[in-house]
C-alpha cells in the first residue's frame, strides 16, 4: 500500500466518491471534498460519509493528494483556477482522472512545484457501492513523469486495479477507444431493444442477453473474426428486408444501422470473407436505403437530429 495519504476530492460525481470510497478503505484518509449538486453531495454521505463538505481551494489546501474527478472539458479551468489562487503547492501530488487529458492539462500545477498524475479507470461508473465491487481488475490508463511513476502504480494498487501505461499524445485515441467501444455500445443496445420490442419482443434485454454476452466475449477473443450474420454471408435480400423493415416499424435506428453495416462489411471484404461483388451489391443496397430514408427527425426534447 502507498503510505497513509491525506485525499481531498474535487468534483465528487460518479468517479471521484466511489474512488474516494476506495482509497478511504485502503487506509487512506479522505479529509475534505468539493461537490455542486445535491447528487454529488448524496453520493459524499452515502460512500465517505463524515467527509467535510468544502470549496475546492479549501480541500486543496487540506490535501497532500489532490484527485479531480471533474468533467474532461472543465479541468483546465479548474487547474488553473486552483494554481492562480494559490490553492496547491510544491511537492503535492495533483491527480485527474480524465481519459482524454494527459499532463498537459495540469502545466499550471506542475508550475507551482506540484507532482502531476494522469489516472483514468477504464469503467463505466453508477456512483454508488455496485463500483466498488467492480473495481478489483479495472485497468487505470496512467500518464506521468518518471518521479511519479512509482506513486502512480501505488494508487492503482490500492484501488484493486491493473496498470496500463498511456504515452501523453496517444491520450485522447486511448480515449476514444474506450467511449467508442463502451459508450457507444449502449446507444447500439438501446436501439437493438427498441427493434425487438416493435417487433413483439416483450423482454428485448432477456432476448439480447445471451446473444451479445457470447457475441462480445468472442470478439474480444478473436476481433473480426467473430463476425457473424447477413452481411459477412452476402445475404443481400436479408439486407434489404431489414431496412425495409427498419424503416417501416424503427427509423430512428435507420442511420445507425446504415453506418455500422457499412463498417462491417468494409472489414468482412479485408479480411477475405467476401467477395468484392457481394460486397458491391450489398453496398449499393445500403446506398439505396440512405437516398430514399425519409427526412431525420429531431431528437425529442434535444433538438439534436440523427445523421
Amino acid at each position: 500500500m502507498t503510505q497513509p495519504l491525506r485525499v481531498g476530492v474535487v468534483g465528487a460525481g460518479r468517479v471521484g466518491a466511489v474512488l474516494a470510497a476506495a482509497l478511504r478503505g485502503a487506509g487512506h484518509e479522505i479529509v475534505a471534498a468539493a461537490g455542486e449538486s445535491d447528487a454529488s453531495r448524496g453520493r459524499i454521505a452515502a460512500l465517505i460519509p463524515g467527509t467535510p463538505l468544502e470549496k475546492p481551494s479549501a480541500v486543496a489546501r487540506a490535501a497532500d493528494l489532490l484527485l479531480l474527478t471533474v468533467p474532461d472539458d472543465s479541468l483546465p479551468n479548474v487547474v488553473s483556477v486552483l494554481a492562480a489562487s494559490g490553492a496547491l503547492r510544491e511537492g503535492q501530488y495533483v491527480v485527474h482522472t480524465s481519459g482524454r487529458h494527459g499532463l498537459e492539462v495540469l502545466a499550471p500545477a506542475l508550475a507551482v512545484g506540484a507532482r502531476v498524475v494522469a489516472m483514468h479507470p477504464a469503467m463505466t461508473f453508477t456512483g454508488s457501492e455496485l463500483d466498488l465491487d467492480r473495481l478489483p481488475g479495472c485497468v487505470f490508463g496512467l500518464t506521468a513523469g518518471a518521479a511519479e511513476r512509482a506513486l502512480a502504480e501505488s494508487l492503482v494498487a490500492d484501488l484493486g486495479g491493473r496498470p496500463m501505461w498511456v504515452r501523453e499524445e496517444m491520450r485522447t485515441l486511448y480515449h476514444a477507444g474506450l467511449a467508442h467501444g463502451a459508450n457507444h455500445l449502449v446507444t447500439l443496445v438501446s436501439e437493438a431493444m427498441e427493434m425487438l420490442s416493435a417487433a413483439g419482443a416483450d423482454d428485448p434485454a432477456g432476448t439480447l442477453r445471451p446473444l451479445l454476452s457470447a457475441a462480445l466475449d468472442n470478439a474480444l477473443a478473436q476481433g473480426d473474426a467473430a463476425l457473424t450474420g447477413p452481411i459477412v454471408r452476402g445475404d443481400v435480400l436479408t439486407v434489404q428486408a431489414h431496412l425495409a423493415d427498419l424503416v417501416a416499424n424503427a427509423p430512428q435506428t435507420l442511420g445507425s444501422y446504415l453506418a455500422l453495416a457499412r463498417a462491417t462489411l468494409a472489414r468482412a471484404v479485408t479480411d477475405g470473407r467476401l467477395l468484392p461483388i457481394r460486397a458491391a451489391r450489398i453496398l449499393e443496397t445500403l446506398d439505396d436505403a440512405a437516398a430514399a430514408a425519409p427526412p431525420a427527425q429531431p431528437v425529442t426534447g434535444t433538438g439534436v437530429r440523427l445523421p
